[in-house]
């Protein structure tokens, strides 16, 4: 009887210990920036994403359009209705030209109240705030971006939730069968021959 106790006393600890560390906010992925900051960093990556659609000269080499970690944070905070749309853009002439189509963030976590983006290396490493079971969680999600046959792949090799690392064994089986089912939503741009995270920066290789 006494061994029993002290099982359920310590089943009962580790509950609350784990209920403590999924509910705690985790070390930030990425520093605060300011509103106009945002802005600037969202306008910014629709202009390079303007750039994706101008038609290539003939015979042109192969090109790159790099993003830094703000300006995809903006972007996505920006498609989740965190930030007011991207203004007109401004031209070389001192006028104005309408954004081109937006890039499409697949797989969004539904109800996100906050995202954070970081890029070291190859890895990128997303933070996410929603809600689970009514309460405010903390979602984090490193790993490997890449492109397979057109359609872009993410292999996780970190996972928390709110402050408790979860193997990411665990979720990549669960992650890989959910980004099938959105396939469609990860094909890349007819114009993208690759995507990739190299040297901190987000990577479009142009066809």
């Amino acid at each position: 009887m006494k061994l029993q106790r002290i099982i359920s006393y310590a089943t009962l600890a580790i509950s609350i210990v784990t209920l403590i560390l999924v509910l705690k906010r985790p070390a930030p992925v990425a520093p605060a920036v300011a509103p106009a900051t945002a802005a600037a960093n969202a306008q910014s990556f629709q202009e390079k994403v303007n750039q994706l659609a101008q038609p290539k000269a003939p015979g042109a080499v192969e090109s790159e359009i790099r993003m830094s970690p703000g300006e995809v944070s903006a972007a996505l905070a920006e498609a989740a209705g965190l930030l007011p749309p991207a203004q007109s853009v401004s031209t070389t002439n001192g006028g104005s030209a309408s954004p081109g189509p937006a890039m499409q963030f697949p797989g969004a976590v539904p109800n996100i109240k906050d995202y954070q983006i970081s890029m070291d290396g190859d890895i990128v490493r997303g933070q996410f705030l929603t809600q689970i079971a009514g309460k405010d969680v903390y979602l984090t999600l490193g790993g490997h971006l890449g492109s397979k046959d057109g359609y872009a792949t993410f292999d996780a090799t970190e996972v928390k939730v709110g402050d408790l690392s979860v193997p990411s064994a665990l979720i990549n089986e669960v992650l890989q069968k959910k980004l099938g089912e959105q396939r469609d939503q990860l094909k890349l741009p007819d114009n993208v021959k690759d995507i990739k995270i190299e040297n901190g920066e987000l990577v479009l290789v142009e066809k």
